[in-house]
């Protein structure tokens, strides 16, 4: 017996012995990293590291694109070099760099130059003035389009645009303008050239609006099947590749300027992989990204989504992007967010619910597209607004896990949007170590929400505070560019205060978050969606110099002024893709927007 307790004590010692070491040579290695001078150091900052404790730091030092410490002024100046930049952040406010879980990035850019945007404009006055000097300048053969991205209650005459105020505006420039994924107008103009007349048959489930006389309106309603609307935004004049190029640094920019550093693409309608994203490949191609992009595959053909599937699993690697090489900086993560068309459901609330059980290949469908992909190891995410859909999906989730024996959990999966998630559903996505990234897709529908299911059931649509509370890793965004702005401001204000855009009240209190939950969301909990929580998200030793210098303090202004936020410089991978004049210098050149006539070059993107 005393032997064996010698073995142990001698064990004990042994292992004492090595942790010292192993402490001693970090110790060491972090001292010899806090020698080498920091290639850039941001000072005279309140700086929210976002780590587990919420602290706050007054400056941060930068190596090859990565944290290498945060603390006082007087730590971090030490690590000052020769060749070191210092920023004086003039007593700003520095977050990590925010991370939009569900943006439609490739396809934004591809069209950005292209789009009137009526973003954040506070009158319907103004948007028509708008909608009338934009069809002055535009060219013939190109329309006038503004594609989502707004409210009538963000209007001051909280109200739709009539067809004849539209026409008026627009005369005989053809011009698209959408809302939402509810309905668009086309003007006289636009029918014309698009030879839709009263004898033009509707896809099913919309229809073309007509007047008490038989004759078209020029609204076109989705019921609640958008396909109306993706066909006519289609079938609209594009850009050239040099012009998209063009209209892709514009966008990404814009996101700069808001403060977004990351963002991940759920791909889209309309939107075909590889040939729709050239714009974004040739700036990572080049080494022009100003921001990291992961995207998730949208299959275009109904009833052939697996076929498309199988093909890019054979030809596509996740994590890569085939001979483009960047490290967290553009990648595929896996499928998504209509796995099958037949089992996806729609966020249209001026439409009454579709279900499921209306469609009698749901379930075949979606479920070998989903065994495809937790048989190849590729994460998916499935777009689903209502709670019933959602029981339903996780039945086949459910069966598809038991019959491969839990190898479901191996990669990420998430849904998408879950306005009406259930707790017991809530239950089953945790049990099997699901994701949910949310979206501010009801401050711009929610009035609309209301109207249809009531106010009772705003209040928890979604239940975020419960997705929190049972531990369910959750990524916040705004599923711009259509269905709601792109700007992540007004979508953590929703978060934090509840309200739309019209300053409508939805979420009551106990599902309201606080200004640390919601930038939570929009930085770690978002980097969780693309298994990329471990090198972003917070401003701690040794992630990446992904932040940016906000225009104002986001943890004291009233709340109101959330919504007005932008950033006054932004930093991605330690290097300055966007600076205001208050840091001129140091902005990166941007080429003139093309071409000539684009409403980015007269209005810019989001309206203040």
């Amino acid at each position: 017996m005393r032997n064996l307790h010698s073995f142990f004590y001698l064990l004990l010692l042994f292992t004492f012995l090595n942790s010292c070491k192993e402490n001693d040579k970090q110790s060491s290695n972090e001292n010899k990293n806090l020698s080498i001078p920091a290639d850039l150091i941001i000072t005279n900052a309140k700086i929210a590291v976002m780590d587990e404790g919420r602290s706050f730091q007054k400056a941060l030092a930068v190596k090859d694109g990565k944290i290498l410490k945060t603390g006082d002024i007087t730590d971090i100046e030490r690590l000052k070099g020769a060749q070191t930049k210092v920023i004086d952040a003039n007593g700003r406010t520095v977050i990590p760099g925010l991370n939009d879980s569900h943006l439609h990035l490739t396809r934004g850019g591809r069209f950005y130059n292209t789009e009137l945007r009526w973003d954040g404009v506070k009158s319907l006055k103004k948007a028509l003035q708008l909608l009338k000097e934009q069809a002055e300048r535009t060219p013939k053969g190109q329309w006038v389009r503004v594609i989502g991205g707004w409210s009538p209650f963000q209007f001051e005459e909280k109200r739709f645009p009539t067809p004849e105020e539209i026409n008026e505006a627009t005369g005989n420039v053809p011009t698209y303008v959408l809302f939402l994924y509810s309905r668009a107008w086309l003007n006289k103009a636009g029918l014309d050239v698009l030879g839709i007349n009263e004898k033009t048959k509707a896809p099913e489930g919309s229809s073309f609006e007509k007047s008490s006389g038989g004759k078209l309106t020029g609204v076109l309603l989705a019921e609640p099947n958008p396909t109306i609307l993706y066909a006519r935004i289609g079938s609209l004049p594009s850009l050239t590749e040099a012009e998209m190029v063009n209209s892709t640094k514009q966008f990404y920019r814009e996101l700069n300027r808001l403060g977004i550093t990351s963002g991940i693409d759920a791909g889209g309608g309309g939107h075909k992989f590889p040939k729709d994203y050239k714009g974004t490949d040739v700036l990572a191609k080049t080494g022009e990204m100003p921001i990291r992009l992961s995207y998730y595959l949208f299959p275009q053909n109904k009833g052939k989504e697996y076929e498309e599937f199988q093909e890019w699993m054979t030809t596509n690697k996740i994590g890569h992007n085939g001979e483009i090489n960047l490290d967290h900086g553009y990648e595929l993560e896996g499928g998504g967010e209509f796995l099958a068309w037949s089992a996806g459901d729609f966020e249209n609330f001026l439409a009454p619910q579709p279900m499921l059980k209306d469609r009698p290949t749901w379930r075949e469908d979606i479920k070998k597209i989903i065994q495809l992909h937790v048989d190849k190891g590729w994460p998916f995410r499935i777009h689903a607004t209502y709670g019933e859909s959602i029981a339903n999906i996780l039945d086949v989730i459910e069966e598809v896990n038991q019959e491969t024996k839990g190898k479901l959990a191996q990669e990420r999966w998430l849904f998408d949007h879950a306005e009406t998630v259930k707790q017991t559903e809530l239950k089953r996505i945790k049990a099997l170590n699901g994701g949910i990234a949310i979206q501010a897709r009801m401050a711009y529908a929610g009035e609309y929400f209301v109207e249809r299911y009531g106010a009772e059931k705003a209040k928890q649509a979604p239940p975020i505070k419960k997705m929190l509370e049972m531990g369910i890793p959750v990524g916040a965004g705004t599923d711009g560019t259509r269905v709601a702005s792109y700007n992540p401001w007004p979508a953590l204000y929703w978060l934090i205060s509840g309200k739309t855009v019209g300053e409508f009240q939805l979420a009551e209190p106990a599902n309201k978050l606080s200004r640390e939950e919601a930038l939570h969301l929009y930085t770690q909990g978002s980097a969780w969606v693309s298994k990329e929580e471990n090198v972003k998200g917070t401003l701690e030793n040794g992630m990446y110099a992904d932040f940016t210098i906000l225009s104002d303090d986001y943890f004291t202004i009233p709340e109101i002024n959330i919504n007005r936020l932008e950033s006054v410089m932004t930093v991605v991978n330690g290097k300055v893709v966007y600076a205001t004049e208050e840091f001129a210098e140091m902005n990166p050149p941007i080429p003139e927007v093309i071409p000539d006539w684009s409403p980015v070059k007269y209005y810019g993107g989001y309206q203040k």
